[in-house]
């Protein structure tokens, strides 16, 4: 169940933004008028379509690049428009038992045919908007520009239907204009490029050819000429919703409810600012009903990065997301700065709540890109104040703060230039309220291609500033970062190099494990596109890194691997990757600054992925890692099953096993002694995955998930100044073993009921245990946390699309 865009554009690196100059000359075709709009019913009978120009001849991308498509099996799409919206249709020749049309849900493929349209309308060759739709009628929607590349998180309000007959299957398109941005000229040309995909010949053509071998995407697109005195409407579109929870959670604590229910609502705002901006604002969000994090027993000295599961940081934020300055888990979900509250807490008291998300009041988003390249992103958000309850021997309680208010904000400019280079800036800031300190990064950033757009050289510097508190001083940090290459043929390469002092520190917006390093990076690649006689890809790599500390540049690491990658003419694919890291030091697994001479080690990957097209199939992979200490060894094995039972029904499931033998690391610090042990470790996660759709815009999707992780310690050791290791005679250190289970179920039903409206019912069950001794069997530890506290969830959300402009057209009727 991947998401839309990764299962859509699957042409490799090719599939990228950044730009190159077309090799060929780009294909044209004209709009023509119309005065009556056509019926989207997927029906191409309206007298609309007839005499409308044709765009067919489709090219090949992948498997087989440059290859025309068979007659047979040929694609013709036509465009027409108004003053409302622009329309497409498409016929896709084909054997009516060769289309593939698996429902799934809104932005999802499946196992499916789809036809596709991408414009670019200001004809920058860096920016687009992509509207498909799969040959069981589901559609998706995407954003594309050179900064953040594939925003499948982008969603739009249009209309599409589709059909399918005895020579294929067909499609229409109505896009109003409210969905794209556009300028205001008299006449105007787009940049226009239409992708169709065949599931089952696993094919994948293009109107205006997309070469593998050149970098980029939208800068291949031919044009959509002949738009005359089309005008950008009011853009002003209201999501009011309502949402109801009932919470179980069996506390059993005296005077605390073991079930709770709460009753919310909001509204998401979208406004349109002029024909290149638009507002974004969120009153209230409810974030309740995303999907689960899949949490870890983590024992690197480095926080768990999560994916970002609430659309409206993940929708529309590419300008936000330059310089990896902006990690939007910190806003509400993953606060980076916690109160010390130990200090505040009186004797005889104890902490019974101390909740780790603080509660979005708002968050507002501006951005666009101008006629002439200046694109400009403000990004806006306040978390509530968070408090932890203590409680005395009487059973007395008080809260104590333990986050402040919060102001998260993000400006951004960033100026396209010829050559589709660009130069940015981008300023982070957080302002809490209190003594808390403040936060402030800004960074400039630049990405310049040669006239051939072949080679290029891209950097960035940037500063961050930590306000001092308490008498503390404020502290200001620097980094910087250059890269060049050869981005585009069969041989491409790349030299990067990035540096950070021992101040800069980004992590109060971004994500940002260390700083106090310099490490340079090569990589070359040799690709071959063109298939050959049992092959229908070719590619590889080789790529070699060196770090250093900055201040003292003491060395840290160095590694080399190679990696070759083979698509088989029956669409099975084989990777290989081997890695050699030398012996090391390491100064942050300690957790103190000292040093640990870590030991070099060597690994081996066999990755295995199947013909998707088949409604079964199944691959893995095989990681094996030999460590030069103790004879430390891991091994990794991970299957993933995918079964199509019909249309509607589809299952999967992954296996993932992990045995580790003889690791050494860090695992606790006392009395001044930092200590490492020697231990066995076993992670096992098992997730099933099923969706039924009812129809393109119902369906059900449940997820289980159940990840176990231990660490049993065999011998301990002591962490001397020149960071080797002393074998420790004492006492054992107790409480030291780790045994860690976390079961998440997620069970969601989404009914889109309107164009940009939906009902959704959710259910959530978690349990977790976190031990500190070892429980032996993957059954005991299943059983152990299933028969533990579960907290279980169920919540009902009604969202509805309210355009203004066709309030006011019902108003005048």
């Amino acid at each position: 169940m991947k998401s839309a865009l990764l299962s859509l554009l699957l042409l490799g690196s090719c599939i990228t933004v950044s730009a190159q100059t077309v090799p060929v000359p780009a294909k044209k075709i004209s709009a023509r008028r119309i005065t009556i709009a056509p019926k989207i019913d997927g029906v191409l009978d309206d007298a609309v379509w007839e005499g409308a120009p044709v765009a067919t001849n489709f090219i090949q991308s992948n498997p087989n690049p440059g290859q025309v498509e068979r007659p047979n099996k040929r694609t013709e799409v036509r465009f027409v428009y108004d003053d409302n919206a622009i329309y497409v249709a498409a016929r896709m020749f084909n054997p009516k038992d060769s289309i593939s049309h698996e429902l799934v849900s809104r932005d999802q493929i499946g196992s499916a045919d789809f036809i596709g349209v991408v414009f670019d309308t200001f004809l920058d060759r860096i920016n687009g908007y992509g509207f498909y739709v799969t040959a069981a009628g589901v559609q998706f929607d995407a954003k594309y520009s050179q900064v953040g590349g594939e925003d499948s998180n982008w969603n739009a309000v249009w209309l599409s239907n589709v059909k399918i007959d005895e020579t294929g299957w067909t499609a229409e398109f109505k896009i109003p204009y409210s969905a794209l941005r556009f300028s205001s000229r008299d006449i105007q040309n787009w940049g226009v490029n239409l992708v169709r995909k065949n599931f089952m010949e696993n094919t994948q053509t293009f109107w205006n050819f997309v070469d593998p071998k050149v970098s980029g995407f939208i800068n291949q697109a031919g044009t959509l000429e002949g738009l005359e005195k089309i005008e950008a409407p009011l853009r002003l579109s209201f999501s009011p919703y309502v949402s109801a929870y009932v919470n179980h959670y069996p506390n059993n604590i005296p005077g605390v409810k073991n079930t709770t229910a709460s009753f919310n609502g909001g509204m998401d705002v979208k406004y349109g600012i002029n024909n290149s901006f638009t507002l974004d604002m969120t009153l209230i969000p409810d974030f309740g009903q995303v999907q689960s994090d899949n949490r870890i027993l983590n024992l690197t000295p480095f926080e768990v990065k999560f994916n970002e599961n609430r659309q409206f940081f993940t929708e529309g934020t590419e300008l936000f997301n330059k310089g990896d300055l902006f990690y939007s888990r910190r806003i509400g979900a993953s606060p980076s700065y916690f109160e010390d509250i130990s200090g505040q807490i009186r004797p005889g008291e104890t902490v019974i709540k101390s909740p780790q998300e603080s509660k979005v009041l708002n968050a507002t988003k501006v951005s666009g890109r101008t006629a002439k390249g200046l694109g400009v992103g403000i990004f806006n958000a306040v978390t509530n104040t968070m408090h932890a309850t203590v409680e005395d021997a009487q059973g007395n309680r008080r809260e104590i703060e333990s986050q402040p208010l919060t102001n998260y904000n993000v400006f951004v400019l960033d100026q396209s230039l010829k050559n589709n280079s660009s130069v940015s800036l981008i300023n982070t800031n957080v302002l809490r309220q209190g003594n808390a300190y403040d936060a402030n990064v800004t960074a400039a950033l630049f990405s310049l291609n040669d006239k051939k757009n072949e080679y290029y050289v891209s950097g960035a510097g940037k500063m961050s500033y930590l306000t001092g508190t308490g008498g503390n001083p404020g502290s200001t940090g620097y980094s910087y970062e250059l890269e060049t290459g050869k981005q585009s043929g069969t041989f491409t390469w790349s030299y990067s190099q990035k540096l950070a002092d021992k101040k800069f520190d980004p992590s109060d917006m971004g994500f940002y494990t260390n700083n106090n390093f310099l490490d340079q990076v090569g990589t070359v690649h040799y690709n071959i596109y063109k298939p050959g006689k049992w092959y229908n890809k070719f590619l590889s790599y080789a790529q070699v890194g060196y770090s250093r500390m900055y201040n003292p540049g003491a060395f840290q690491k160095f590694y080399a691997e190679v990696g070759p990658y083979v698509q088989f003419k029956n669409f099975w694919s084989l990777e290989f990757n081997l890695n050699y890291t030398g012996k090391g030091n390491d100064f942050y697994e300690a957790r103190n600054g000292m040093k640990y001479q870590s030991p070099g080690e060597y690994t081996f990957r066999v990755f295995v992925n199947p013909n998707r097209a088949k409604a079964y199939n199944f691959g893995g992979d095989f990681i094996l890692t030999k460590r030069q200490l103790f004879d430390g060894n891991s091994m990794n094995f991970y299957l993933f099953q995918n079964l199509r039972l019909s249309d509607r029904l589809n299952l999967g499931l992954d296996l993932d096993y992990t045995p580790t033998k003889n690791y050494v690391n860090w695992v606790a610090s006392q009395a001044g002694q930092t200590f490492f042990s020697r231990y066995d470790r076993n992670t096992v996660e098992n997730s099933f995955d099923a969706k039924y759709s009812f129809t393109n815009r119902m369906g059900i999707n449940v997820r289980v998930r159940h990840y176990w992780s231990d660490r049993r310690n065999k011998d301990f050791y002591m962490l001397n100044g020149d960071g080797t290791l002393s074998k420790y005679g004492g006492a054992a250190l107790t409480g030291t073993d780790r045994n860690y289970n976390v079961f998440n179920i997620d069970l969601s039903y989404i009914w889109t009921f309107a164009p940009g409206s939906e009902l959704s019912v959710n259910y959530k069950d978690i349990s977790e245990r976190n031990d500190t001794y070892y429980t032996k069997k993957y059954t005991n530890n299943l059983g152990d946390v299933l028969s533990g506290p579960q907290n279980n969830s169920v919540s009902v959300k009604v969202l509805y699309y309210i355009d203004y402009l066709d309030l006011r057209k019902k108003k005048k009727r």
